[in-house]
């Protein structure tokens, strides 16, 4: 069990970077920050974009804070996330995590494939 911030943030960090890979580019790189975006011109909810983000994970104070956009475009995704992972959430797409074991963090990268399908569905990347 994880609850170093430092360890917890690389952990999350090191399963969201193989995504840019395929098509999200990291705008936020640093020891504490870590930002993923398509660089793609979408239609959201009427309104034009020239970019969307597609996760963040950030060491707050206290806990590191995981937020995964998909959620807040796509609410109907929060009922294929994990309901474990969904206790965490701060009420919006953001989750505060203080531990990190292997079943939580394999819940993790099962959200970041739900979040990835949805925008490739809409081709968003």
């Amino acid at each position: 069990m994880k609850t170093d911030l430092v360890e917890i943030f690389q952990t999350i960090r090191a399963n969201l970077q193989p995504y840019t890979a395929n098509g999200f580019a990291a705008r936020i790189n640093s020891d504490v920050a870590y930002e993923v975006w398509a660089d793609k011109q979408i239609d959201l909810h009427g309104k034009k974009r020239d970019v969307v983000c597609f996760s963040s994970v950030n060491i707050k104070e206290g806990y590191v804070e995981l937020c995964l956009t998909p959620l807040q475009d796509e609410p109907e995704l929060q009922n294929v996330i994990n309901p474990e992972l969904m206790k965490l959430s701060s009420g919006n797409s953001c989750f505060k995590i203080t531990q990190l074991d292997d079943e939580l963090t394999a819940k993790i990268a099962d959200a970041f494939v739900a979040g990835f399908t949805i925008y490739k569905q809409k081709g968003w990347v």
